[in-house]
């Protein structure tokens, strides 16, 4: 059981789907493995027990003290560094990158969340952050690294399979779960119907896992990767 203060993201559906999706990569022992938006560290901590090298991150104080602690209490070496996403390893290359980040479309500033809040306000249409991570994450991979990446089918899995590919890299979804809306959704859900982001009534929505690797190319096919980007 991981500990979780008030205030902490608390793992859900889309934190085991992703973790689920970490495993079936295959990751092997000495992997350095780079989680965004830990909370309290529930991904970071299953890389680091298969003998990982674990890179954390959340831009929440609270939360990287979570991520800590859970790691310590069961003797990982997980690094938790409190930032802005990729800000905090800036220059620093991993074989693995798993994010959940922020994805419920609304209309506050995601910018000025506080709170619980910050684990899921994303913007209008949900993307503020996963525009952000599909389009650095190939700076942040090894040749060969593999991003994985979780969010609802309600953000757009078209969209972010294409910015993944503009950004030079093979993109698939890999997992799906159909998951009842929360309370944070069930709040929202006329508003988005309105918007036409969801149907009149619906009450689920589909998390994806988004699995991408980096496109190692020669010749002609290089020309076509830079184009692309």
């Amino acid at each position: 059981m991981l500990l979780r203060p008030p205030g902490v993201y608390r793992p859900q559906s889309d934190t085991r789907l992703l973790a689920e999706a970490l495993r079936g990569t295959g990751v092997h022992p000495g992997a350095r493995v780079l989680e965004l938006g830990t909370g309290t560290g529930a991904v970071a901590v299953a890389a680091a027990q298969v003998g990982c090298e674990v890179v954390a991150v959340d831009v929440s104080a609270r939360a990287v003290l979570t991520a800590r602690l859970n790691a310590m209490v069961r003797g990982l070496r997980v690094r938790v560094l409190r930032g802005d996403l990729f800000a905090p390893v800036a220059g620093e290359v991993f074989d693995v990158i798993v994010a959940n980040p922020p994805y419920v479309p609304g209309d506050a500033d995601p910018t000025a969340a506080k709170g619980l809040a910050r684990a899921w306000e994303a913007g209008p249409g949900g993307r503020m952050l996963l525009d952000r991570i599909c389009q650095a994450a190939p700076r942040h991979l090894s040749p060969s690294g593999t991003l994985l990446i979780v969010h609802s089918a309600l953000n757009g899995v078209a969209a972010t399979l294409v910015a993944l590919r503009r950004a030079g890299m093979r993109a698939s979804v890999v997992a799906r779960h159909r998951e009842p809306f929360g309370p944070v959704m069930r709040g929202r859900a006329d508003a988005l119907a309105a918007r036409g982001l969801l149907r009149p009534g619906q009450g689920h929505e589909d998390l994806v896992v988004v699995r991408a690797e980096r496109i190692t190319t020669t010749g002609r096919d290089h020309g076509a990767e830079r184009r692309a980007a």
